[in-house]
């Protein structure tokens, strides 16, 4: 029977990343570039079978890329992906909580007067409790950790600041629903740093920008690569680096 010193060892000193919503995308990317970077990397993905096409590709890259089924919005996925992941390798280095949604139809045209109670309660069921259920269930893994990194992935339509500002880049797209849950997961980010401030472990917030996927769009000047590049700078943070932060490509964006 192993013990949970056999699965550290059996990482080979090698660092442990979970992704979530990591088949396609943003999660793909970034898990791809820790792949790339040495990381033991968990394809966390709500369809199993997507997660493991997904898998194959990282790991004909000479990646090691496991597929966890984790639909983040169940508690019992969860648990699993948290068993699995300390089984394997006793610890975890990097969580990027990269899976969420937008049900708003258009960029452009939404009243906040009409919003959909049921589109609004899904909106904040995966952009925020199901960040909150992931991380809780992670930390006992990334306490073990000796530079543990929790990275949110929010958005700039999350800034408070911007959205009230008029002739801000963000001013006129009021997406309600989408919009505060990227606000609620900032000060999710802001508490749970401050609770661990006198720890190896660091929080923050990513915008990766405006990027080509599902949600984003074709018309999004970005494509995964360069969108991925935030997620990985903040998953892969030296001990010098910040927490409590909401960043894009190295610079903060107010909150």
């Amino acid at each position: 029977m192993s013990t949970p010193q056999d699965a550290i060892a059996g990482t080979e000193g090698r660092k442990v990343a979970l992704v979530s919503g990591a088949n396609k995308g943003l999660g793909f990317e970034t898990a791809r570039q820790l792949g790339r970077m040495g990381y033991i990397v968990y394809v966390g993905s709500r369809d199993a079978m997507k997660g493991e096409i997904a898998a194959r590709r990282m790991r004909a890259e000479g990646i090691d890329a496991r597929v966890l089924k984790l639909d983040v919005t169940k508690q019992s996925d969860i648990d699993a992906a948290a068993k699995k992941i300390g089984a394997e390798c006793g610890v975890l280095d990097a969580l990027v909580n990269n899976a969420g949604v937008m049900h708003e139809k258009s960029w452009t045209v939404n009243s906040t007067s009409a919003t959909d109670m049921t589109s609004l309660r899904a909106t904040y069921e995966a952009n925020v409790f199901a960040v909150v259920a992931v991380t809780q269930a992670m930390l006992p893994l990334l306490r073990k950790s000796a530079a543990g990194r929790i990275v949110n992935v929010s958005s700039i339509l999350g800034s408070v600041s911007l959205q009230a500002t008029p002739g801000s880049p963000t001013y006129a797209t009021k997406l309600f629903a989408y919009n505060s849950s990227k606000a609620a997961l900032n000060m999710f980010t802001i508490s749970l740093a401050h609770e661990l401030r006198n720890t190896k472990i660091k929080v923050n917030s990513a915008h990766p920008g405006w990027v080509k996927t599902d949600l984003g769009g074709d018309a999004a000047p970005l494509n995964a690569e360069a969108g991925a590049k935030t997620e990985v700078e903040l998953a892969t943070l030296p001990e010098d680096g910040p927490t409590g932060g909401f960043f894009h490509d190295g610079k903060p964006i107010a909150w």
